[in-house]
C-alpha cells in the first residue's frame, strides 16, 4: 500500500483546534511536481492560476520567487494585505515531495486579529500523476465567521487555486 505525504503541523495550528480549517486536494495526470512548483513559488505567476490574490509585495526585499524565510505581503479573501512569512520551503526532487508553508498575520483588536498557517505538499505519484494539497488553519475572529458560510469561501477559493495550478502545470 502506498502512503501520501502529510503536513507537519506546529501545535498552535493543529487542525480542529482553531477557528477555521480547510483541506483541498487534486491529483492530476500529465503534470509534474516540478512544473507545479514553478507556478507555486513564482508569485508573479499567481494571477495566471488564481484571481483571489492582490497587492503582492516584499517589504524586506527579495521576491518574486518564494524561498525559505522570505517575508511577503498580499491581499486575499477581502482582507487587506497580510504579513506573511515562508516557514517551510523544500523544492521537490526525485522521490521527495516539495513542501511549502507560510504563516500570515493581521494585527489589531481582538475582532481583527488573524493568524494563519497555509501549507502545500506537492508530490509526484506513479503513472505520471502529481498530487497537490492545500491545507490551511486559521485562528481569530475574522476566520470564525466564514467557517460557517455555505458555500465556504476559503474551501472554494483554494479549490480554484488548485484547479488553476493543475491547468497551468500540464
Amino acid at each position: 500500500m502506498a502512503t501520501q505525504n502529510a503536513i507537519d503541523w506546529p501545535e498552535e495550528y493543529l487542525p480542529g483546534t482553531g477557528d477555521n480549517f480547510v483541506s483541498n486536494e487534486v491529483t492530476v495526470a500529465g503534470a509534474t511536481a516540478a512544473n507545479v512548483w514553478r507556478h507555486l513559488v513564482g508569485t508573479s505567476e499567481w494571477d495566471c492560476c488564481y484571481d483571489n490574490v492582490a497587492d503582492i509585495s516584499f517589504p524586506q526585499g527579495g521576491g518574486p520567487e518564494l524561498k525559505d524565510d522570505l517575508v511577503l505581503s498580499f491581499g486575499t479573501f477581502g482582507f487587506p494585505p497580510l504579513d506573511a512569512h515562508v516557514v517551510e520551503f523544500a523544492a521537490p526532487v526525485e522521490g521527495v515531495p516539495g513542501r511549502l508553508s507560510w504563516t500570515a498575520k493581521q494585527d489589531g483588536t481582538l475582532e481583527e486579529r488573524l493568524d494563519v498557517l497555509h501549507a502545500r505538499p506537492v508530490e509526484d505519484l506513479p503513472g505520471g500523476r502529481v498530487r497537490i494539497l492545500i491545507q490551511e488553519a486559521r485562528i481569530g475572529h475574522p476566520a470564525a465567521a466564514p467557517a460557517g458560510e455555505r458555500p465556504t469561501p476559503m474551501l472554494d477559493g483554494h479549490q480554484a487555486w488548485l484547479d488553476g495550478l493543475a491547468s497551468a502545470s500540464k
